[in-house]
């Protein structure tokens, strides 16, 4: 016997529905993709710039600056940087969002490729990371505002 025979109206109604149902919650749940918007480099500030911002010292060339807190739609993004002797050194996501389980699996993937990324390029202008684009953004304009930060 075959589970949607005719002569069961009833449970054929009840998949279609459910079936229907579970097809309009997947469509609702994705996030909308956006593109990326062009990023701003600024130069990372030579050797001669070692006043020290935050830790440090001048003697070394070593500056660690804090970004601005950038408000997503998902949530806070922070980073603080380290210039030593006029390279950037270290890339440091201080606030992100992580209030629930998808945030956390994202963030887990983009930090690190974004970090990477802007230790490659020695500044902000850093591809925006698929699926995490949100973040990818705050990302950028946090280590912006503390690259503009250490060259003044």
């Amino acid at each position: 016997m075959h589970a949607l025979k005719k002569n069961r109206p009833l449970r054929r109604i009840v998949l279609a529905s459910a079936a229907t149902v579970s097809g309009m919650v997947m469509l609702l749940s994705l996030k909308p993709h956006a593109s990326p918007q062009t990023a701003l480099a600024l130069p990372v500030p030579s050797s001669s710039a070692s006043a020290s911002s935050g830790t440090g010292s001048a003697a070394t060339g070593t500056k660690t600056v804090t970004g601005d807190t950038v408000q997503t739609r998902w949530g806070p993004v922070q980073v603080r940087i380290t210039i030593k002797d006029g390279k950037l050194t270290e890339v440091t996501a201080v606030t992100y969002p992580t209030d629930n389980p998808r945030d956390q699996e994202i963030n887990s993937y983009a930090l690190p490729r974004l970090r990477t990324e802007a230790l490659q390029a020695q500044s902000a202008q850093i591809d925006t990371v698929s699926g995490a684009t949100y973040t990818s953004d705050g990302y950028r304009q946090s280590l912006q505002s503390a690259l503009d930060s250490a060259a003044s």
